[in-house]
């Protein structure tokens, strides 16, 4: 299956004097989805985490390469979920996505 979408990407700006925000910028990439699967993780809450274990391998840009660190989500059919893991094997970058964003969004 092919994937075309959003990587959010956080960079740490500062808001007023001595307090730091990370702002998402989003960029979009394709590649291909390697993994396509869910896992239902029981919780101490009302409802159960709904937890994929998908992985994508997107083209990677220089950007993708050098800001790596700063990769905090990615969208995939219609959701942003969180990267749980970057790797690196040239010229891709393979994403591991684990459960659902619910940080700051672009």
């Amino acid at each position: 299956m092919k994937y075309y979408g959003n990587i959010g990407f956080a960079e740490t700006e500062e808001t007023s004097p001595g307090v730091f925000v990370e702002q998402i910028h989003e960029v979009t990439y394709y590649g291909d989805v390697l993994e396509y699967g869910r896992n239902l993780q029981s919780s101490e809450g009302v409802n159960d985490n709904v937890r994929i274990a998908n992985q994508l391998s997107i083209v990677a840009d220089d950007k993708a390469y050098t800001d790596m660190a700063k990769i905090r989500y990615a969208v995939f059919m219609g959701t942003k979920w969180k990267v749980a893991s970057v790797r690196v094997v040239t010229p891709r970058l393979l994403l591991t996505l684990g459960d659902e964003w619910n940080g700051p969004t672009a």
